[in-house]
């Protein structure tokens, strides 16, 4: 069985250790913890990861934030992977830093890459892992502290957090998406 992981982000050295770029993040640890490396793709830095007999292909969309429906829809179509085999990582600014919630469907709540996958893919029924990053921001700041750095706070509880993703992706690939919301929403 094959299994789409889509972490968002925006590609270069000055979105990298942004909040906006958690996606990316996470599935860089993941592909570290599964021995694997990024290549540059089309659209794409992809990886091919292994977990209990099922093909993990990892996607970071080279597309940007607001275009990664792009990216999104060429894999889905070049890897023949179901929708229900898709998994997006995303940032979120309704949930408190660190708090994880997995979904089977939903709106884009504001997040343009979501927006973007949205409307490219015609649906909103896909599952998706928001990762909370807190609204610490004041009024028309938004985009200031999602593109912005960890805090030192944060920097010192994101690996635990990450750590915590990567055992949602897994149990995503091997249980039913009810199984792991019950599982892992709210811990």
């Amino acid at each position: 069985m094959k299994y789409l992981i889509v972490g968002l982000g925006n590609i270069g050295a000055e979105y990298e250790n942004t909040r906006h770029n958690i996606g990316f993040k996470t599935l860089d640890a993941f592909a570290k913890a599964s021995n694997v490396v990024f290549a540059p793709n089309r659209l794409a830095d992809t990886a091919t990861a292994k977990f209990k007999g099922r093909k993990l292909i990892l996607v970071k969309p080279t597309t940007y934030m607001n275009l990664s429906g792009k990216a999104v829809n060429y894999w889905l179509q070049a890897e023949k992977i179901p929708l229900e085999n898709m998994l997006i990582v995303t940032d979120d600014i309704a949930l408190p830093f660190g708090s994880l919630r997995l979904k089977g469907k939903g709106s884009e709540g504001g997040h343009n890459g979501l927006k973007n996958i949205n409307a490219v893919l015609g649906t909103q029924n896909y599952a998706r892992l928001r990762f909370g990053v807190g609204a610490e921001f004041s009024k028309g700041k938004q985009v200031d502290y999602v593109l912005g750095k960890w805090n030192d706070e944060e920097a010192t509880s994101l690996e635990e957090r990450i750590e915590m993703v990567q055992k949602i992706i897994q149990a995503f690939t091997v249980n039913t998406l009810g199984r792991v919301m019950s599982d892992f929403n709210g811990k």
